[in-house]
């Protein structure tokens, strides 16, 4: 990539990701083209900080670690997605930073116990591949509602200017359960209601997003909230944007039950040449004992 110096002091645009199956980090598809292409379209930030649906615990914190390590939170894969690391430096420093735009609301420190999550590194091997950018997580707080999620995502809106780059992980659609690894790219026709109708919200009124608990599908289409809520925290920031201006980097669906959507705000969305749905898993994978 190339960037001038002083890219990172420009308004860095933000972005939710679909990130379906961890076998995603070894594919090259339209999912992981749209990725790369994202990638090359971003200034340089100076830090990304990145909520994963992988990172859902009972508190609020960010990875203060200078070295995180490359978590393989998943099973039954192949030994080739265990061997991917994604040696990305921390910034332990950003934590004061994220502390600050958020108070009154209180955010841990974790020095030890996280790190990188695959809801993290199966995307960013594909946006940033060279590992050079700090890279910090924030951590779902399982105990919080919707609306907490939303307005912490708008809380987070002053990094953009101090060049960080927020970045959220999960799949607006995840239904384990309801999976079949044969529909490599398609969705149930309550997945794609629920989709289309979350599409419509973040791209016409993002904070309308938290709402969508009332949707007729959202029980299936939402059965745990942790790969839901990272999409709140894109909402939120769009919203405290005064342009607003949410696009889909890429759509799509697999295995019936997951969506594949992606959405930048504040970049136009760049084009990108790929072909293919999501990847096959190992046959004798059960779908809801993945963790994918």
């Amino acid at each position: 990539m190339s960037q001038a110096p002083d890219d990172a002091a420009r308004v860095m645009p933000a972005a939710f990701f679909g990130h379906g199956n961890p076998m995603n980090a070894l594919e090259v598809n339209r999912y992981t083209a749209a990725w790369r292409a994202f990638g090359k379209a971003v200034p340089r930030p100076r830090a990304i900080l990145v909520i994963s649906a992988h990172w859902y615990i009972n508190a609020t914190a960010v990875t203060t670690m200078p070295r995180p390590r490359t978590i393989h939170d998943f099973y039954g894969f192949p030994d080739a997605l265990f061997d991917v690391q994604y040696p990305a430096p921390g910034l332990p420093e950003l934590a004061d930073e994220v502390s600050d735009v958020v108070h009154p609301t209180w955010i841990g420190a974790d020095v030890d116990s996280w790190g990188i999550d695959h809801g993290t590194w199966s995307v960013l091997v594909h946006a940033f591949p060279e590992a050079s950018i700090p890279v910090v997580q924030l951590s779902i707080n399982a105990d919080k509602g919707f609306d907490y999620h939303l307005e912490l995502g708008r809380k987070l809106a002053p990094l953009r200017e101090r060049g960080v780059l927020v970045v959220a992980s999960g799949n607006v659609v995840h239904n384990l359960r309801g999976m079949d690894w044969k529909l490599t790219d398609d969705g149930y026709d309550w997945a794609q209601r629920f989709d289309e109708d979350a599409k419509t919200l973040m791209l016409t009124d993002p904070t309308e997003v938290a709402t969508l608990d009332g949707h007729r599908d959202f029980r299936k289409a939402v059965p745990t909230s942790d790969h839901f809520i990272p999409a709140l925290y894109l909402a939120g920031l769009a919203g405290a944007s005064a342009a607003g201006d949410t696009d889909v980097l890429v759509d799509g669906y697999a295995y019936g039950s997951l969506s594949m959507t992606a959405y930048t705000l504040g970049l136009p969305c760049p084009n990108a040449a790929g072909d293919g749905g999501s990847p096959q898993p190992p046959a004798d994978l059960p779908p809801d004992g993945s963790n994918i």
